[in-house]
């Protein structure tokens, strides 16, 4: 149901950390308004109602007593943990809610399938979070590639870095560390990247091979004098996994507040985010937690075409914007997130294409480089108009880019290429 006219689009976020309260913030900016939140912290569930002037009664500590309410908004946004997404879609659907999912969109092919049943059988608008399709920066390389500028797409290199304090904040200490919490790192870190590579190629993969490990944050390599808390740590200082280092240097830096120090501690002083270490998550060695995630895989990608592409990803780097080469017969491309610069072999020229952006930044707190801001645009449109036509990343799309995931996983666990059938049928490896 479209809200009606001349009124401003009303959401309620579900999930009140750093993605939900970015997304309201953003949604708000640009005219909506905030009118329910359901988070099970008390703090975080307080200071978002706080922030956004929220009754008591629009206040909730489980998202299904939101969600099973009387409807309270057009639309809601969804960005609880990963093992939420599938059930709470699914009453938000039934409930005839307008609904941004955070990705990844679930755990499992059935989750997947049970969410985009019940919304296909509501009929409402509907978006899994891939912010990379959103950019400035996608938009304009997108747009050369449409235009033809470089042939046939024979070829794609794609780097995701990581970053190597990104690593050890959110895959080794934190909330994505382990597989059996949340999901393998492929999907809960990097089904943004292979459901990019399919948007830019136009064309979904029907092969997958991938190896990855987890090869640095084990036991084995932690110093022998280490402790297992970075605050009583006599080597810290020389770790490049200092908690004390990452999260002190937040200080004074408004977006490294936001991101990541506020996951670790609110008390934003120096003695606040030692207290905090002391006792958190957050504080302990890298080498002494019980982390399981890959710390760097790679997946090559086989396109009905035949044109191929390779993604790496890989912790050891500084948190920056995605690397792309892409190989045509007229020419070839290279981006990094700022700068697309197009080489024609037909004039043997280069040109240089620079993204002009008020969010150059990589991370979650900067907004994926202009990505959340456009997607939150895109989204509040299409509640408005009911046109979803500016949201290229619906259910059955998500869906593909997560069965890639899922082949690419099982390519590396089974040490196999994994051929990718009809969505109905199963995965079947090859030699």
């Amino acid at each position: 149901m479209k809200p009606a006219n001349n009124h401003p689009i009303s959401v309620a976020i579900v999930g009140a950390g750093t993605r939900g309260l970015g997304y309201a913030r953003r949604a708000t900016a640009q005219g909506a308004r905030i009118t329910a939140v359901a988070d099970p912290h008390p703090e975080a569930r307080a200071s978002f109602a706080a922030e956004f002037n929220l009754a008591p009664g629009r206040v909730f500590d489980d998202a299904a007593a939101l969600l099973g309410a009387e409807r309270l908004a057009d639309a809601v946004v969804i960005s609880s943990p990963d093992t939420c997404h599938a059930d709470q879609a699914v009453l938000a659907a039934q409930q005839g809610y307008a609904m941004l999912l955070e990705k990844p969109m679930a755990l499992d092919e059935d989750d997947c399938a049970r969410i985009i049943e019940a919304v296909e059988r509501a009929g409402v608008v509907f978006t899994v979070g891939h912010v990379l399709r959103y950019t400035p920066y996608t938009q304009v390389l997108k747009g050369l590639l449409s235009s033809g500028r470089i042939g046939t797409i024979v070829s794609i290199e794609h780097l995701e870095p990581v970053g190597w304090w990104h690593q050890a904040h959110s895959y080794v200490r934190g909330n994505w560390r382990r597989e059996d919490e949340s999901g393998p790192m492929l999907l809960t870190k990097s089904c943004h990247d292979l459901d990019w590579l399919m948007y830019v190629m136009d064309e979904e993969p029907d092969k997958v091979s991938s190896f990855g490990s987890l090869s640095h944050f084990t036991a084995a390599h932690k110093p022998l004098s280490a402790t297992d808390t970075c605050v009583t740590c006599p080597v810290e200082q020389s770790c490049a996994y200092s908690a004390k280092k990452i999260y002190m240097s937040c200080l004074g830096d408004p977006v490294r507040e936001y991101w990541p120090l506020s996951m670790v501690t609110r008390d934003t002083t120096p003695q606040g985010v030692l207290a905090a270490l002391e006792h958190s998550p957050y504080g302990r060695c890298v080498y002494s937690c019980d982390n399981d995630v890959v710390d760097h895989q790679v997946v090559g990608l086989e396109f009905p075409s035949g044109a191929t592409a390779s993604f790496t990803m890989t912790a050891f780097t500084p948190l920056v914007h995605r690397k792309t080469r892409i190989f045509g017969t007229r020419g070839c491309l290279e981006g990094d997130g700022e700068v697309v610069r197009l080489h024609d072999f037909a004039t043997d020229r280069t040109e240089e294409h620079r993204i002009t952006d008020t969010h150059p930044g990589a991370s979650a707190a900067d907004g994926h480089a202009g990505g959340d801001d456009a997607l939150i645009a895109a989204f509040l449109d299409a509640v408005a108009t009911g046109d979803t036509s500016a949201l290229p990343s619906d259910a059955r799309t998500s869906l593909a880019g997560h069965r890639v995931v899922w082949a690419a996983e099982k390519a590396r666990l089974s040490k196999t290429v994994v051929v990718l059938d009809a969505p109905d049928t199963a995965d079947a490896p090859v030699a």
